[in-house]
């Protein structure tokens, strides 16, 4: 089996075959001390304020977006950066991290759920979304949206944290675009669809997780199949500290990162009985903004059906997606100043700024209308062993080769096979 060698000389089964070696990663930067001393106080503080007000089960929601916030700004994990390099050039190194994490979440998913184990007096509740127009309608536009806004949900947040301002705009214009859904709700709610598909209602939880684990590693083996073919670049690399430092500095392999995501995943469906989502915060939080401006969407549809009715009229630190959300941003601000990384841009070219609010609105839009984003339908689809998390999976794809096609269009560059890295 041919593979490339990692400056440190570790053969890296993600890494097979490439054009050429990665480059040697460069030193980390020296730390970030005010950055890191206004996330750290924060973290601990808003940490400390959860908690009391709240009790432990939402402060353990926000420890658990922390440290989701720093695996992934550590192991820059990335959705959007895996799938446009699988359809440009056809490295799948970054794929095959996302069957790490999902096989790993699945994995114990499949025992909470099994088990009946839950923090806190949650009971596991996996859910089936259902399987139709929307979903894949849904589907398509969040993955153009994420190609032109320069990440996904969870990358929007962690980057947002990390200082990187073109994906503000990005953030704004998924505020922007849950919001459009919720007050477009009668026209966009109600499509052609067949009741979701849950493998563990029909199989099992061992049988949903056995044949979750088989068709990630068929994804595994298809992926290294067509990296063969094509012998794309090698993934770009980061700074990274070493030694014992690298563990607080970064930055971490991609392969650590998928299996603390996937632990961190299965522990917010401890805690909470649910599965780790993202996107439907952003619809919260922009109609609480619009309330502060003394507008009414407690009025509309979507916001008067009960569910969404108490969230609404609740404070944002019971709602457990802002908590993760939220906990995200520090988590990736303490990471990135803890890696001397911690920067914002003060120039952003026009083109590129409007890329990030078309593809931010086109996220809010798709996700919900899909019933989630890359984490909520993609990850907490696929690790539940839900029938809607493949498709969601199998449209983005489509949705993907669309958005590279776009790119150009607003002056973004998409990887090509004579590059020296993707």
């Amino acid at each position: 089996m041919a593979t490339t060698e990692s400056p440190a000389g570790e053969k890296k089964f993600l890494d097979f075959p490439t054009s050429c070696a990665a480059p040697v990663p460069q030193p980390e930067e020296p730390v970030r001390v005010v950055p890191l001393a206004v996330a750290g106080v924060l973290a601990a503080g808003l940490t400390w304020y959860v908690w009391a007000s709240q009790g432990p089960k939402f402060g353990v929601l926000l420890l658990l977006g922390l440290g989701l916030g720093l695996a992934l700004f550590h192991s820059r994990f990335g959705f959007t950066s895996a799938w446009r390099q699988l359809i440009a050039v056809g490295n799948g190194q970054g794929l095959r991290a996302h069957t790490l994490l999902l096989g790993t979440a699945a994995t114990l998913i499949a025992l909470i759920a099994g088990t009946g184990a839950g923090l806190f007096g949650s009971k596991p509740a996996p859910t089936a979304s259902p399987l139709g127009l929307a979903l894949f309608v849904g589907a398509t536009l969040f993955a153009i949206g994420m190609q032109l806004g320069g990440a996904c949900a969870s990358g929007t947040l962690f980057a947002v944290g990390s200082g990187q301002s073109a994906i503000v705009l990005t953030l704004g214009g998924f505020i922007s675009g849950s919001v459009l859904y919720t007050w477009a709700y009668p026209l966009l709610n109600g499509w052609p669809a067949f009741p979701g598909v849950l493998l563990a209602d029909h199989v099992g939880w061992f049988g949903s997780w056995a044949i979750t684990i088989a068709v990630l590693g068929g994804i595994v083996l298809a992926t290294r199949a067509v990296q063969r073919r094509r012998t794309p670049p090698p993934v770009d690399v980061v700074p990274t500290a070493h030694g014992f430092a690298r563990i607080l500095r970064g930055s971490w392999p991609v392969l650590v990162g998928a299996v603390v995501l996937g632990v961190l995943a299965g522990a917010v469906f401890l805690v909470s009985g649910g599965i780790w989502g993202v996107t439907s915060a952003f619809s919260l939080w922009g109609a609480k903004i619009l309330q502060v401006f003394g507008l009414h969407p407690e009025s509309w549809e979507f916001w008067r059906q009960k569910t969404n009715a108490t969230s609404l009229a609740g404070p944002i630190w019971k709602d457990k997606n802002s908590l993760t959300d939220i906990g995200i941003m520090i988590g990736a601000a303490v990471a990135a100043a803890a890696a001397g990384a911690w920067k914002i841009h003060s120039s952003i070219p026009w083109r590129t700024a409007v890329a990030a609010i078309l593809g931010g609105v086109l996220m809010g839009v798709g996700a919900r209308m899909a019933g989630g984003c890359n984490i909520g339908a993609y990850l907490g689809g696929i690790s539940t062993g839900s029938l809607h998390g493949w498709l969601w999976g199998v449209f983005a794809l489509g949705g993907t080769w669309v958005g590279l096609k776009l790119r150009p269009l607003f002056g973004l560059a998409n990887p090509v096979p004579t590059d020296s890295i993707c």
